[in-house]
């Protein structure tokens, strides 16, 4: 979400190089392009579809070092040259940019940069090459091998399980905290990291310590009417407490036939606590839980939130990764920023449902997929066998901060090149293994909608949590029975 992937919409990046040069890109509502995409383009230039932050990274200016440069250091024919067709960081917006052009059958984008949670449809639409059928053994052995999991799962076909899209790059949902400031009102949290606490304990303790330390904010989070509510932090806090869309992590990716059970009372306590962050003992709310969230948050994106946390005026902000790299450099916080995955109400042995329970964190990220309507098709997987080296990853990751897709890569990257996020490996491992996807089926961008207005409205109490999820569970049992009926 990210998005950019769900919600990450305004996010920064903060590797070692400066993006002055990524903001000079254009990013207004139309597309702007880095070189030409008319007829004259040469036989060897591919063109892919990114935003600003991606774009900043590709080329370099003189010396400096460069993604372009790293794929030709990685084996990439000299002669092919990857341009940047520099579209729009909101992920719904570049959902349907990427739909006008695969329905027209147009070329370029050779390559389309897929947000985590649309890749699906656009693969059940056969509007992406097949890459298991294009790749070479080898690359497609270490990708099916080193990646992690829940993003290759977003990229395959749900129902051949072949490999549509490459991940570029993953990415999870992590709570910050100040670590000094809950310490200081009498907490340990030593174990947090490894073992995060109940949501009880977590909202006691950070409403000591926003009230010892004077701040006006204890937690903030993303709780907008919008696809970073629906994918990634309502999902985060109602897996926490056991509860789910539609049952298990195994009706994930298949739509039509999977039970719905957003109105069962594991997801509904969930909204309850989140009505009690945001409202105190108000109706519709549960004893236990401290008010530690400010009303704003129902119209708060990602940025919105780290905000005041950044200015040192927040206990606790829950976001991706871009938010440790900002917050956790010494001219920050420094160690005193805490990361942690969710706090949780329910452990896994209690869940009903399979993947459900205990700490999570939301999956977000961004995947690469070849337009079958490109006549450059071989160029264009040529570089994306490029990417799958652990040479460019690292030097995604560096230059721009984005989490490599295998995981393992960023024990082994330098803290002077890649800042902050090193020092949490640990908590990122953590993170990767108890990662829960958004249901990345070809109904998600409709049933996404449903679900983030009827979550909102409750949050903002213009529903009982009952009756939201009581009219939300019709809504998308109506959803699912059209794909039934149209036999999809």
């Amino acid at each position: 979400m990210g998005h950019d992937t769900a919600g990450q919409s305004d996010r920064s990046r903060f590797g070692r190089r400066s993006f002055l040069k990524a903001a000079s890109v254009s990013t207004a509502g139309a597309v702007a392009v880095t070189g030409c995409l008319g007829r004259g383009r040469e036989a060897n230039t591919v063109v892919m579809t990114a935003d600003s932050g991606v774009a900043g990274i590709i080329h370099s200016e003189g010396d400096e070092p460069s993604v372009q440069q790293a794929l030709w250091d990685a084996g990439l024919d000299e002669e092919i040259r990857l341009e940047i067709q520099t579209v729009v960081s909101d992920s719904a917006a570049r959902m349907q940019t990427a739909q006008s052009a695969l329905e027209a059958g147009r070329a370029p984008p050779d390559i389309h940069m897929m947000d985590s949670g649309w890749t699906v449809p656009f693969v059940l639409r056969n509007q992406t090459v097949n890459l298991t059928e294009e790749l070479s053994e080898d690359v497609l052995e270490r990708v099916n091998s080193n990646y992690l999991e829940a993003i290759l799962e977003t990229a395959r076909h749900p129902q051949t399980g072949d490999l549509h899209a490459l991940p570029f790059f993953p990415d999870l949902g992590f709570t910050l905290y100040r670590e000094d400031l809950i310490e200081d009102a009498g907490y340990d949290t030593g174990n947090w990291p490894s073992e995060p606490p109940s949501w009880e304990e977590f909202s006691a303790a950070v409403r000591d310590a926003r009230d010892q330390a004077g701040l006006d904010y204890g937690f903030t989070t993303q709780a907008a009417a919008y696809e970073g509510l629906s994918c990634c932090t309502f999902n985060e806090v109602m897996t926490s407490w056991g509860g789910a869309y539609y049952g298990g992590a195994d009706n994930l990716f298949t739509a039509g036939d999977r039970p719905i059970t957003v109105d069962e009372e594991r997801c509904i306590d969930a909204i309850r606590m989140m009505r009690s962050f945001i409202e105190g003992e108000e109706e519709n709310t549960m004893d236990g839980y401290a008010q530690i969230c400010p009303s704003a948050i129902v119209q708060w994106t990602e940025q919105q939130s780290l905000n005041p946390f950044a200015a040192g005026n927040a206990v606790s902000n829950r976001n991706w990764s871009y938010a440790i790299a900002e917050t956790g450099t010494e001219e920050a916080f420094g160690e005193n920023l805490g990361v942690m995955t969710r706090p949780y109400a329910v452990s896994q042995q209690e869940a009903e449902y399979d993947g459900t329970g205990g700490t999570v964190a939301a999956l977000g990220g961004w995947n690469l997929a070849v337009s079958p309507f490109s006549e450059r098709q071989d160029q264009a997987l040529q570089v994306l066998e490029a990417f799958a080296t652990e040479e460019v990853m690292l030097t995604v990751f560096e230059l721009g901060g984005y989490l490599p897709p295998n995981l393992d890569l960023v024990a082994a990257a330098s803290p002077e090149d890649v800042g902050p996020v090193v020092r949490y490996d640990d908590v990122v491992q953590q993170a990767s293994e108890n990662a829960i996807p958004r249901p990345a089926t070809d109904l998600w961008p409709e049933q996404s909608a449903l679900i983030y207005q009827s979550v909102n409205a409750a949050y903002r109490g213009e529903q009982s949590p009952e009756a939201a999820m009581s009219d939300l569970a019709d809504e998308l049992e109506q959803s699912e029975a059209e794909v039934e009926t149209n036999g999809d």
